[in-house]
């Protein structure tokens, strides 16, 4: 096993609470970055934007409309589908992008107890 996917099975014990331990799984640690990332950057902010004005869209449509190259708009829908921040649906043969509003509320809640002061 290599030492980065025995990390990523691995947590840390940070304290106790209610006669349990606190842990912090690296898995989950990851996942959370992955997300917060992928919104933390001003051409997905555009384009989550965009998907949200519009409901449903197109890569092709979102590329002409902030006038990017295709692999640009695909490298960063491709970001976003990983932190599961948008959801695709495909019609044909083509693919809808929208926001995954159930995400967006999971990372809107943990960024908010993040936020306060403890």
């Amino acid at each position: 096993m290599s030492a980065k996917a025995k990390l990523a099975k691995e947590s840390l014990v940070i304290g106790k609470e209610n006669g349990g331990e606190i842990k912090l799984e690296y898995s989950k640690l990851r996942r959370a970055v992955l997300t917060l990332r992928s919104l933390n950057h001003p051409l997905r902010k555009q384009m989550l934007t965009l998907i949200k004005q519009k409901k449903k869209i197109t890569v092709t449509e979102i590329y002409d409309i902030l006038k990017l190259e295709q692999s640009v708009a695909s490298q960063h829908l491709a970001i976003m589908r990983r932190a599961e921040v948008v959801s695709t649906n495909r019609n044909g043969k083509f693919i809808f992008y929208s926001v995954n509003k159930k995400r967006i509320e999971e990372v809107t809640n943990l960024v908010e107890q993040l936020a306060q002061k403890g």
